[in-house]
């Protein structure tokens, strides 16, 4: 009897994958109260005029994928509501990915994947979050005293429950709060920062500078029309919003310098004014196969060649970026003038200079990053050329989503080739995408 003869190895066909278009809400900051749009809005408002100007029905999207960290109650699975309200057949599956600060880029990984591995030819992706509409919860001692509240029938039992009903239970639990700390390490986002500062002796005055340069790059791209993926939101009191409204175009060193330190008070060096403002925003992109491509004549902004997620410190999370990016830069034999532009998303000034300390550093590249040589040092003319997360905003869903898709944007008005997108994520992480203009 002859030997059962084993299959082989399932193939796979790998194939490119296409950015075709891509659209975001301006991202508007929070200011002490819930905002006019949450987060179902906000998708909405960027994914209606932009598959409205599509060749294709709403109906031919193979699936929806979108970043989401706090929807709102009635936000389950964000990405299904999206999806059936723009149209999309029902047979259309549409799922939520949560990376904390990385949902976004997530999302487009994931829609990546499936492109590339043939299961899908057209994905709508991105991310979303409505950070002025975070949940405020009720502490466990309340929702167990409301439990027993319910099980009360009679007018004793319900008498005798108020009694036990304690002022200290009304203390709410702020999530945006508790979603900005980190459980394991118990420092809050805004103190891993002050230990990047310290590590590389970033002091004030250099984050400070570095803050005032991203108001200052946003100004000017906002002046000179460089910021044409954004939609404008109308709210349903006829007011209109059409640009990132954190912007401070008259912001300066010394104004910056009278801020007092949030995290690490009274001898830090981290202040609201050096650090990503707390925003509402959307940022959506259609990924195509090459089949899709063709089928519509669809224009290409570039393609998605490779990405990485990398882990690290939580303690010294604002690094992630390092640790994502290198592994690519190494795959691909590239040294940094191989890069024309680069986003790192600006969680705050100064984990955005510890990134690139970090990669002129012998030590760090060499024990952390296992280089045999510094990476060496970034040309910051090609960084964040438009402004990041300290002068337009973070929010956390929709930032990894946004620096691909403007990314994109800069490498075409510059007639540039490449460029990389990369954030540090909660919790210890690091994602990176290189893209290319086609």
């Amino acid at each position: 009897m002859s030997e059962k003869k084993r299959p082989g190895p399932v193939k796979k066909m790998i194939r490119p994958v296409y950015v075709v278009d891509g659209a975001r809400t301006p991202f508007l900051k929070a200011r002490g109260k819930p905002g006019m749009f949450n987060a179902a809005n906000l998708a909405m408002g960027a994914g209606r005029p932009l598959m409205a100007r599509q060749a294709f029905e709403p109906g031919d999207i193979d699936e929806v994928i979108m970043g989401c960290v706090m929807p709102g109650p009635d936000e389950a699975n964000i990405a299904r509501l999206l999806a059936l309200r723009l149209g999309c057949d029902k047979h259309t599956p549409a799922w939520t990915v949560q990376r904390n600060c990385a949902s976004g880029m997530q999302a487009l990984d994931c829609a990546t994947q499936s492109i590339a591995y043939g299961h899908a030819n057209l994905v709508l992706a991105g991310g979303v979050e409505s950070m002025s509409h975070a949940p405020v919860l009720l502490a466990e001692k309340m929702v167990a005293w409301l439990g027993g509240w319910a099980r009360a029938r009679t007018t004793g039992a319900k008498l005798q429950a108020l009694r036990q009903l304690r002022p200290a239970y009304f203390k709410p639990i702020i999530a945006l709060l508790r979603g900005l700390s980190d459980p394991l390490v118990g420092l809050s986002m805004g103190q891993t920062a002050e230990i990047l500062a310290h590590r590389f002796d970033i002091s004030r005055e250099k984050m400070d500078a570095y803050a005032v340069r991203s108001h200052q790059r946003l100004t000017t791209a906002q002046a000179a029309g460089h910021m044409g993926e954004i939609e404008t939101l109308y709210d349903t009191h006829g007011h209109f919003y059409d640009a990132d409204d954190g912007v401070r175009a008259d912001s300066s060193v010394e104004k910056l310098g009278t801020l007092k330190p949030v995290f690490d008070r009274p001898f830090g060096k981290v202040t609201a004014g050096n650090s990503a403002q707390v925003t509402d925003g959307a940022a959506l992109l259609l990924l195509a196969s090459e089949t899709a491509v063709n089928k519509w004549d669809l224009p290409v902004l570039g393609r998605i060649v490779d990405s990485e997620w990398a882990g690290l410190d939580p303690a010294q999370m604002g690094l992630g970026p390092v640790h994502a990016m290198t592994p690519i830069m190494k795959r691909h034999k590239f040294t940094l003038d191989d890069i024309d532009y680069w986003e790192i998303n600006e969680a705050f000034a100064t984990q955005v200079q510890a990134c690139l300390a970090a990669w002129n550093e012998p030590k760090y590249c060499r024990e952390e990053l296992h280089m045999r040589g510094v990476m060496g040092e970034l040309d910051e003319s090609t960084l964040n050329v438009d402004g990041g997360g300290v002068s337009l905003g973070h929010p956390v869903g929709a930032s990894g989503a946004r620096i691909v898709l403007h990314l994109l944007h800069v490498l075409e008005r510059n007639k540039a080739q490449r460029g990389i997108a990369s954030l540090c994520i909660g919790g210890g992480q690091g994602g990176a995408m290189l893209l290319e203009r086609v």
